[in-house]
């Protein structure tokens, strides 16, 4: 009798296994899209466009699973996952760009979610300017401590620089306009009279913030409110036409962390920020200009927050890059470790945001995040 040898392989190293075969090179890439699988979450379909769907995929051998009311008309809305390689996905698009109920738009939609971002991601290198942040509070408060940290930053490798007067950890208190502005414009007239080139952003819920600090050719604001805490905000980001960081976060610091609850935290957060990127979009911010945040530790559980990281790569979805930041968060477990622990447990979770395509790691290390990245240049992922 004869002993096979077999393994199970990835679906994002199929190139590299159809050439190591001897398939034939030219073809390459269009077969790899018959071994590439994808699942894609559709909310809220009628019950035509459900059936259209689901024997659309049907005809070419894929599937589309529905509520279980959609066979006997017990519902009039489900929503459907539908699944297959690329190339049945492909050919399901061009079956409905001729369907009626709306499902040409349903197409065009879903062939734009199938465009990945490849860019490596960048360093956001976070300095906080206040004496209550969770884990370097205090540290950088006076000016000369800030910018020896700023030039250490830069040093270090960040792609972006962040700046926080405002300390935004669970239970932490509003930080007024004035106080914030005190501690950011004098670091701003330094970057500016050096003219350092390395773009800044500013973390803050504050309109009139962000408006002061545009002033001095700030290229980022990070709202953690998502807009909503001023509502100035959106329509200061929309005239400037800077980037914005929308960010996802229930409640406010003072109580976000008070019995979090959601029902399906990834599908929640995913609706919720669905619906605060159309919103910045109707004020004039154009999607291009958006980054989205997740907003781990923002109102969630330790279990909650490893979900989010686990399946963040399905906020792509959104049409938008994303930004992660768990750099030293308490979800970790670490409170009473040092920071240099900390930073170890932070990079290997950024490891995983990397092979997932976040665009945007939040850290207060810079340097290990920057070697981490060099080290993951030898994979093909990145």
């Amino acid at each position: 009798m004869k002993d096979f040898c077999l393994k199970f392989i990835n679906s994002r190293d199929i190139c590299c296994e159809l050439e190591s075969i001897g398939f034939d090179s030219n073809y390459l890439n269009v077969a790899a899209n018959k071994y590439r699988y994808i699942n894609i979450k559709i909310y809220n379909l009628s019950l035509p466009q459900t059936n259209i769907l689901k024997q659309t995929a049907l005809s070419v051998g894929a599937d589309c699973a529905v509520n279980k009311g959609v066979l006997t008309a017990n519902v009039e809305f489900s929503d459907c996952i539908l699944g297959g390689s690329i190339a049945q996905i492909m050919q399901i698009l061009d079956k409905l760009r001729f369907q009626q109920f709306s499902m040409a738009e349903l197409a065009e939609e879903i062939s734009k979610q199938l465009i990945y971002y490849k860019a490596e991601p960048k360093i956001v290198g976070v300095l906080n300017l206040t004496k209550n942040s969770f884990s370097d509070g205090g540290l950088y408060y006076d000016y000369d401590s800030a910018i020896f940290r700023l030039n250490e930053i830069i040093e270090e490798g960040a792609d972006i620089v962040e700046l926080g007067a405002e300390s935004t950890k669970p239970y932490s208190a509003p930080t007024s306009e004035e106080k914030q502005l005190e501690k950011l414009e004098p670091i701003l007239k330094y970057i500016c009279e050096r003219n350092i080139k390395i773009p800044v952003s500013v973390d803050t819920r504050s309109g009139e913030v962000a408006k002061r600090v545009l002033d001095y050719g700030v290229s980022i604001i990070n709202d953690v409110s998502g807009l909503t805490f001023d509502e100035k905000m959106a329509n200061i980001i929309a005239n400037a036409g800077v980037k914005v960081v929308i960010q996802h976060s229930q409640g406010l610091p003072e109580n976000m962390q008070d019995n979090p609850t959601y029902n399906n935290v990834v599908d929640d957060i995913y609706k919720n920020l669905y619906k605060k990127l159309k919103q910045a979009k109707n004020k004039g911010i154009k999607q291009e200009k958006i980054i989205l945040d997740v907003g781990i530790g923002f109102g969630k559980t330790k279990e909650q927050n490893f979900e989010l990281i686990k399946r963040i790569d399905e906020f792509k979805s959104l049409g938008c890059k994303l930004m992660l930041g768990i750099s030293r968060k308490s979800f970790l477990g670490l409170n009473e470790a040092s920071n240099d622990e900390k930073d170890i447990y932070t990079v290997a979770l950024n490891t995983l945001a990397i092979e997932r395509k976040v665009n945007y790691l939040r850290v207060h290390n810079v340097k290990m995040h920057r070697k981490l990245i060099d080290i993951m240049k030898n994979f093909k992922e990145i």
